[in-house]
């Protein structure tokens, strides 16, 4: 996040009572409280490490990126499901603090979408499952504790068809219902904690030159790697067998999972290219793709129609991971120039978002209304149109078209988001809270949902709860010792009541407590 200038003293934190100082007062307190929480950091990767005896795995940029475990709740685990949500949601935190993740409301609603079908459909319907996207461009994926699944926006511009993210979102499931992790506990208790700690002195190294902690991995691995790769092979070997089986329950093409893995594999034998981290991270052999490609042929063979969205989510991944939207904007332009591509609409979609990251705000907006010519109803070319709008400087009209498109889908969350944005630069922070207010209810896990809130009661003279929604904020980002510095300052306004008071205290207590913890870790 991109913090303004200003001065920083100890008392900047009541720059709230000024509106337009409000985000002044934020990155004067991020300022002041990031030094003490460098130290913290460490403990707390420290601690979620200790839970990891998998390798870590270190991107082409030399980035710290993490391999995350898997995690189940098998008979005789030691680790009951709340503690294991209560990790889960520590990884989390780590994670967005450390990797950066993609924060497209739009993008997030359909990988959500698309991973609740498959859950709906797995061995396990009852656990809860978080699925969030990476903005990277390796292929790769992974499962953390607590049911949360990341993947790379790479891994997705990568596959060739829904049913081919499908598969490797169903794979990512069933480690997590098959209880993966809590077999890796048992293996990792009989490696020792001396490997263990090794490993982490490796990633630390790792953080700051990616070739000394590449070298030191393989260097604490080899004792291990033969202990664990049978192991290993076995989960894999279970997450395609049983991911297979979810594919098919979702009426998804089971033959992409052995098509997709097929695929990777050869891009690395006849192209000489570097290995794509997912094959590092789930090893793939020629027996494993012909037993994956054996099971999914015992289900009879269906034509399978990839979704629109599906299409209109890899357009848009396509202009945010492009380096200038110059480029974008030719890119697609000659792809639609050529014919090439694969969805006709998905190639405009792209082209008008291109358009509009290169603020040529006529041209995108020309595009926009042609596909709502064609689909008058269709919710992201409505986003699409106000996001121009506000671009330009078309406040009321952006306002407008949310307006109506609420109407017709109420509570949908990326438009609630743009919707709140909207309402707050025409003027209306009351309208904008009141909405927020909704949606959090509804989603208690999305930083960027506290951040607007904060902003929104600021704005509106809230600002004891403007304090208390950006602590939240805060928090999940992994800033534990920033979101109790705002909880403090929330209890000084005079706007806070006694009922709003005896919810900011208990939820100081539930911070002071944690982070105490984390120091004793």
């Amino acid at each position: 996040m991109t913090q303004p200038s200003g001065p920083c003293g100890t008392g900047s934190g009541q720059a709230l009572l000024n509106n337009n100082s409000f985000w002044q007062s934020e990155s004067c307190l991020y300022l002041n409280t990031m030094r003490p929480f460098l130290k913290q950091w460490l403990i707390r990767l420290t601690v979620i490490l200790l839970y990891l005896p998998a390798p870590a795995v270190f991107a082409e940029q030399g980035s710290l990126n993490l391999e995350l475990p898997e995690i189940g709740a098998a008979s005789g685990s030691t680790i009951s499901p709340q503690e294991e949500r209560r990790l889960g949601e520590t990884v989390m935190r780590e994670v967005r603090q450390r990797l950066k993740l993609v924060e497209d409301p739009e993008v997030n609603e359909y990988l959500q979408s698309l991973g609740y079908r498959l859950a709906a459909s797995s061995d396990n319907q009852t656990r809860d499952f978080t699925f969030f996207m990476v903005d990277d461009p390796a292929i790769n994926a992974f499962a953390a504790p607590g049911g949360f699944i990341g993947i790379n926006s790479g891994l997705v511009l990568a596959t060739e068809s829904e049913s081919e993210l499908a598969s490797v979102l169903a794979h990512e499931i069933a480690h997590i219902t098959q209880h993966h992790l809590a077999r890796t506990f048992e293996q990792g208790g009989r490696l020792g904690l001396v490997s263990i700690a090794a490993l982490i002195g490796a990633i630390i190294v790792g953080s700051q030159n990616s070739e000394l902690g590449q070298a030191a991995i393989a260097a604490t691995q080899a004792g291990t790697a033969q202990a664990q790769i049978n192991f290993t092979r076995g989960n894999e070997e279970e997450a395609d067998r049983v991911g297979i089986q979810t594919l098919a329950r979702a009426n998804f093409d089971t033959r992409s999972m052995p098509a997709f893995f097929e695929r990777l594999q050869k891009s690395v034998r006849f192209a000489g290219a570097r290995a794509p981290e997912f094959l590092s991270t789930h090893p793939v052999t020629t027996s494993r793709i012909a037993d994956s490609r054996n099971r999914a042929e015992q289900y009879p063979y269906r034509q399978i129609v990839d979704s629109t969205a599906y299409h209109l989510v890899r357009a848009k991944l396509r202009v945010l991971g492009e380096p200038s939207p110059k480029q974008s904007v030719d890119r697609f332009a000659q792809n639609l120039k050529q014919g090439q591509y694969r969805n006709a609409e998905a190639e405009h979609y792209g082209y008008a978002l291109a358009l509009l990251a290169n603020r040529d705000y006529d041209a995108a907006r020309a595009q926009m209304r042609d596909l709502l010519a064609k689909d008058a109803d269709s919710l992201p070319y409505q986003l699409a149109l106000a996001r121009i709008e506000m671009a330009s400087g078309n406040n009321n009209k952006a306002r407008d078209i949310f307006t109506e498109a609420s109407k017709a889908y109420p509570g949908n969350h990326p438009l609630t988001l743009l919707y709140g944005r909207a309402l707050l630069q025409t003027g209306q922070p009351a309208k904008a809270r009141g909405l927020l207010h909704q949606q959090v209810r509804q989603n208690t896990s999305n930083p960027g949902l506290y951040k607007l809130l904060a902003e929104a009661e600021g704005q509106s003279g809230h600002k004891a709860a403007g304090h208390q929604a950006l602590a939240e904020y805060y928090y999940l980002n992994g800033e534990t010792a920033a979101a109790i510095e705002q909880l403090e300052i929330a209890l000084r306004p005079a706007d806070t009541d006694f009922y709003l008071s005896s919810q900011i205290e208990a939820r100081l207590k539930e911070l002071k407590d944690e982070l105490a913890l984390e120091a004793k870790r």
